[in-house]
């Protein structure tokens, strides 16, 4: 404190009878935030108990010093100048306004801070009183309350989606089966071939129809399920089969559009511990989503990559060179009702999301520097799944 009181200005203020020295000690000593006091050039004439505590230096380290060392870049050497360009033009930035910032402790990390300045002439000296209030936890608090709130519109969202899938796989079940029966009836009418390719044809046709019909009903009830339940079938399932099985259907037609696929199975890639019929959903809805996006592309280029990584996860991207995602959608790509598409409803990607965050993954969009969009999502390895 002493050498507080003891600085020229301090001690010019208190000879000229404009504060006591009792008064002094009696401010400083008491207030509760921290107390830094100014000269007009910038030099701290008085630092409080409070601003000890709060910045870590002692009294005596910072009488006589610049304000600036309180500060972190880029204020730090811009603060001469606010204060040059006050009192040339009047022009108040903090001064009788202030505001939230940013302050340095002498350990040289940042904490945030709410700063108040007040202007006094006490005889030809003008003095610039700051009083600042370490706001580090009230804005720890408010953030624990924004992931409180993000986390209960999450609850939220994802409880529309399990409404909604509920509803519309209660809906499609008996239609696909329908599908499916009318499928093998006709393929039972099918007269014997004798060797007529056409026929031949027809009845692999139907077949498969009825095949793919039946497998979209296990992905209806799956979904159904796991909205349910929260939990699905899961096991060691190759990553090879996953991607070539949700190509194949995902790319039916592709040849037509002119697009060309390049598959790239990184041999190194081990099983991954997964519902089968969930992740091909997910890798479906991708390579069609890429499909779409390239419609009017002139480049129409599709690649699909699985490869490993150290944290002993296995990544799968799908990368395509269309009409790309806007950068006011790319944030919020993965939340329900949100798309791209003049036509979607905004569903497909939020469930790609809850189905691989519940797997232990992530999942995300880029942009493909080429032009278009990169979609990856991460899964563990088999192994390392109990």
């Amino acid at each position: 404190m002493d050498a507080v009181l003891c600085s020229p200005a301090m001690r010019s203020l208190i000879e000229h009878g404009s504060w006591s020295e009792a008064h002094l000690r009696s401010i400083l000593a008491t207030i509760p935030d921290a107390m830094v006091i100014i000269d007009d050039q910038g030099i701290i004439i008085s630092f409080s108990a409070a601003a000890e505590k709060m910045f870590g230096y002692a009294e005596a380290d910072v009488v006589g010093e610049n304000v600036a060392m309180l500060m972190p870049s880029p204020d730090r050497e811009r603060h001469d100048g606010y204060l040059e360009n006050y009192r040339n033009t009047g022009e108040r930035k903090i001064i009788g306004i202030g505001r939230v910032t940013t302050a340095r402790h002498r350990d040289g990390f940042t904490f945030p801070i709410e700063l108040s300045i007040g202007e006094a002439l006490i005889g030809q000296n003008r003095i610039f009183t700051g009083f600042i209030h370490d706001i580090s936890e009230r804005q720890q608090a408010e953030l624990r309350l924004r992931d409180l709130q993000s986390e209960l519109a999450h609850v939220g969202r994802v409880s529309e989606i399990a409404s909604f899938a509920s509803s519309l796989a209660h809906e499609l079940n008996q239609p696909l089966t329908a599908i499916a029966n009318y499928c093998e009836a006709a393929r039972d009418l099918v007269p014997d071939t004798d060797g007529d390719e056409s026929l031949l044809m027809l009845r692999e046709a139907l077949e498969e129809a009825a095949r793919e019909a039946l497998r979209a009903g296990q992905i209806v009830q799956h979904l159904r399920e796991f909205v349910r339940h929260g939990d699905s079938d899961r096991a060691p399932e190759s990553v090879s089969r996953l991607v070539t099985e949700s190509s194949a259907l995902a790319l039916i037609g592709s040849r037509e559009q002119g697009i060309e696929v390049h598959v790239e199975i990184d041999s190194r890639v081990d099983d991954v511990f997964v519902d089968r019929i969930q992740i091909q959903q997910v890798l479906t809805n991708l390579i069609r989503n890429a499909v779409d996006a390239m419609a009017e592309s002139e480049v129409r280029s599709l690649s699909i990559r699985a490869q490993g990584q150290p944290e002993r996860f296995v990544t799968i991207s799908v990368k395509d060179t269309g009409c790309g995602i806007s950068e006011d959608v790319m944030p919020r790509l993965f939340e329900p009702f949100v798309t791209s598409k003049s036509s979607g409803m905004g569903i497909g990607l939020s469930i790609c999301r809850t189905i691989i965050e519940s797997h232990g993954g992530r999942i995300w969009c880029e942009p493909n520097k080429g032009g278009g969009t990169i979609c990856s999502f991460t899964l563990p390895v088999a192994e390392d799944v109990s």
